[in-house]
C-alpha cells in the first residue's frame, strides 16, 4: 500500500487528489512511534514535508531535514519497501542557500538509508491548490505585476497532477529505482512571460513592472536581524533562480506526458473564474 503520512486533519485537506489505495495516516515526527504504526504493512511512503518560508517554531533544519531523517529511521524498521522523497530543483548539500541546502542535506539521508529510493526534484508547481496559482491569481488582480527584477528569471513550472502521478509511480518497487530525477515542466519561460501569458488567457491586460533585487535583498538583510522568521534573502534566492533544464530524461524515466503550460495556466486560474 501507499502511505501519505500528515500531522493533521488540516494538512489532509490540502492533500492533492490520491491514487486508488492509497491511505493517510496522522503522524508526529516527534513520536517515532506513530511513524512506525503507519508504516506497518506499508510497501512505500512519500514524504512530502518542508517549507521555503520559515515561521516561528520551525527551520529549514527542522521542516526538511529532520522529518526525513525520522522516516528514514521509522521505514528502515517497517515493512516499508521504497522511499519516495520531494524534494527541489537546486537542492545541493554544499549550497550556501539554507534552503537547498537542507533540501541537499535530506536527499543524503534517503540516498544513504539502505532502503529503496525515488527523489524527485521539483520546480515551480502550477495547477489547483498550489501556491504558484494563487500567486498567479494575485498578480491578475491588480493592473500592474510588480516584480522581484522584473521577473525576468526563468521559471520551468510544472503541472501539480503531473507532480502527483510522477509521486504515485515512483511508489513502485522498481520505478526509478535509487534514481534522483529532475521532473521539470516542458517549457523554461521568464517569469514575467508566464504572468502575461496567463492574463491573455483570463482576457485581461497586465503590465509589468520591477522592483529592483538589489534593494529586496538589502531590505530582507536588515529585516532579519531584527524580526522573527520569515521572507529572507534564502526565499529571495530560491524564487528568483533560473530553472533552465531538459524535461524529456524525466518524463520518459517516469512514462510520462507532460501537462502544457498554457493547461496548467488554466488549471491554476480556475478557482479565479467561480469568483
Amino acid at each position: 500500500s501507499l502511505v501519505a503520512a500528515v500531522r493533521s486533519e488540516r494538512a489532509a485537506r490540502q492533500l492533492p487528489p490520491l491514487p486508488d489505495g492509497c491511505q493517510v495516516a496522522y503522524i508526529s515526527y516527534d513520536d517515532p512511534e506513530s511513524l512506525r504504526s503507519a508504516f506497518q504493512n506499508t510497501d512505500a511512503v512519500i514524504h512530502l514535508a518542508g517549507l521555503l518560508i520559515e515561521r516561528p517554531g520551525s527551520s529549514y533544519e527542522k521542516a526538511n531535514v529532520e522529518t526525513t531523517r525520522a522516516v528514514v529511521e521509522a521505514a528502515r524498521g517497517s515493512a516499508v519497501q521504497k522511499l519516495v522523497l520531494i524534494s527541489a530543483i537546486g537542492a545541493d548539500e554544499s549550497s550556501a542557500n539554507r534552503f537547498f541546502r537542507t533540501k541537499g542535506q535530506a536527499e543524503a539521508l534517503v540516498q544513504t538509508s539502505g532502503l529503496a529510493y525515488t527523489i524527485l526534484r521539483l520546480p515551480l508547481l502550477l495547477g489547483g491548490g498550489t501556491e504558484g496559482a494563487a500567486a498567479l491569481r494575485r498578480h491578475l488582480d491588480s493592473p500592474t505585476a510588480r516584480l522581484i527584477g522584473g521577473g525576468r528569471h526563468l521559471d520551468q513550472p510544472l503541472d501539480v497532477q503531473d507532480a502527483v502521478a510522477a509521486a504515485r509511480r515512483a511508489g513502485g518497487s522498481d520505478t526509478a529505482r535509487n534514481s534522483t530525477l529532475e521532473l521539470v515542466g516542458p517549457v523554461a519561460l521568464p517569469h514575467r512571460e508566464i504572468i502575461v501569458r496567463a492574463a491573455r488567457l483570463a482576457g485581461r491586460e497586465i503590465k509589468i513592472s520591477s522592483i529592483p533585487k538589489g534593494l529586496v535583498r538589502v531590505v530582507l538583510a536588515i529585516r532579519q536581524r531584527i524580526v522573527a522568521p520569515g521572507f529572507s534573502t534564502d526565499v529571495l534566492d530560491v524564487i528568483t533562480t533560473n530553472t533552465d533544464l531538459d524535461p524529456a530524461p524525466a518524463a520518459a524515466e517516469m512514462g510520462m506526458q507532460l501537462t502544457g503550460l498554457d493547461e496548467m495556466i488554466q488549471h491554476s486560474l480556475e478557482e479565479m473564474k467561480r469568483t
